[in-house]
């Protein structure tokens, strides 16, 4: 007989009366758990008899489709502390103000966040001059972004995203049973044209990465109004905005006077990137009222900690300190590029926080060989194969140091193999 700890079971305060028994059917597919009284010779059944059979829960249509996502490597086998290259993370961290803030609800740990994390959305709409009605908060631009295919699309509806565009597009739109369809890009731009050809009666969402991740590259926002202008009403139009800050260009506009001046148009934005805030998980998106509405409906409750919003409140009003990361980026970004295209490699320009080099399609130098070689020098950046750009890796933007170490390392890959 085995023991009730071994069965998982406890005993209660008859324990010493009652012992389990298995009864295993002839051909051990039924069984019967049975608890037997010796004090009253009496077996009571506790549950009837479980059927296993070969009937299993069924995901929806769409789920078993999806690759799931892969973040940018962290670590190396040999133990070696890296200089991480491979998730656009700033090199410069968070905002002082923003740590302050964080390490200032350590002593209220029991309490629940304010579920509409009011100062962290006011912070936002002074920062920009928005109304605050129309900023909703998530876990992550990822959590906005799904919240929206969640509410907008299910089966036998479309959403197109590009060729290379974020790949959470793609996995929110499968999760909710639609279907994803791909515009193709030109020299790894947007090509509004493509994605207008690309709309169907069954077209309920655009998503819209810009600048795009992981090619860095933009359209002006003239072309985004005329992809407005060339959507029908009922189709939303998503502007990804997680790198717009670090865009230094004339031509370039976030969205935010796109969806102020219509009813179908949301851009997101995020505190992981120029902000420092990664292992906070903070996002926002500007709606419609109709569509902040619609949201918050289906947002979980507390769906961003008291440490995250304090932070978040803290990190948007640091205007200095963003600036300062501004201020390296664009010193850095074009100073990487040149130096890059000197060793022969293509580089795609990127008005973002991070660069895509190009490798050559020969044996001992593709983007996996230097990979390997970056690696042995403690440096990781970012295979991109997923994207269907096997052929390149992206690099982020990092301090001074990290950024001469891969153009020392990048320039005896390539002399040593030329």
């Amino acid at each position: 007989m085995k023991s009730e700890r071994a069965l998982g079971f406890r005993a209660d305060a008859s324990g010493p009366d009652r012992e389990p028994s298995v009864r295993v059917g002839t051909l051990g597919i039924a069984f019967r758990l049975v608890y037997e009284c010796r004090a009253c010779n009496h077996s009571r059944i506790l549950n009837k008899d479980l059927q296993m059979t070969s009937i299993a829960p069924t995901p929806r249509p769409g789920i078993l489709q999806i690759e799931a996502y892969v973040p940018g490597e962290s670590k190396l086998p040999s133990g070696v502390k890296p200089a991480k290259l491979s998730s656009n993370e700033t090199p410069l961290g968070p905002s002082p103000l923003a740590v302050e803030a964080y390490q200032s609800v350590a002593g209220q740990l029991e309490r629940y966040p304010d579920g509409q994390a009011t100062i962290l959305r006011e912070a936002i709409a002074s920062r920009y001059g928005l109304d605050v009605e129309r900023i909703v908060c998530g876990s992550g631009s990822d959590e906005i972004l799904t919240m929206l295919a969640h509410a907008y699309l299910g089966p036998g509806d479309e959403a197109i995203y590009t060729q290379h565009g974020f790949l959470v597009y793609r996995i929110a739109i499968l999760a909710n049973g639609a279907t994803p369809v791909v515009a193709p890009e030109q020299n790894l731009k947007t090509d509004v044209d493509a994605i207008l050809k690309r709309v169907t009666d069954n077209t309920r969402m655009v998503f819209l990465a810009n600048p795009n991740n992981p090619t860095g590259t933009y359209i002006p926002i003239d072309e985004v109004r005329r992809l407005r202008s060339g959507l029908r009403g009922d189709i939303l139009l998503v502007l990804d905005g997680a790198y717009a800050e670090y865009v230094v260009r004339n031509d370039y506009e976030a969205g935010i006077e796109l969806v102020a001046t219509t009813h179908n148009t949301v851009m997101t934005r995020t505190f992981s990137k120029i902000h420092g805030l990664a292992a906070l998980r903070i996002g926002w998106g500007y709606c419609p009222l109709a569509v902040a509405d619609v949201l918050n409906r289906i947002r979980g409750p507390f769906n961003l900690s008291s440490a995250a919003i304090a932070a978040g409140a803290a990190a948007i009003a640091d205007t200095a300190h963003v600036e300062k990361s501004v201020a390296h980026n664009s010193e850095w970004l074009p100073r990487l590029e040149t130096e890059i295209a000197r060793l022969g490699l293509t580089v795609t320009p990127s008005v973002a926080n991070f660069i895509l080099i190009h490798f050559p399609d020969q044996p001992g130098k593709t983007a996996r060989d230097a990979d390997a070689f970056l690696k042995s020098k403690g440096l990781i950046l970012r295979m991109v194969g997923a994207y269907g750009l096997g052929h390149c890796l992206r690099m982020t933007i990092g301090t001074e140091d990290e950024n001469r170490r891969v153009i020392a390392a990048l320039s005896q890959f390539m002399g040593a193999l030329g």
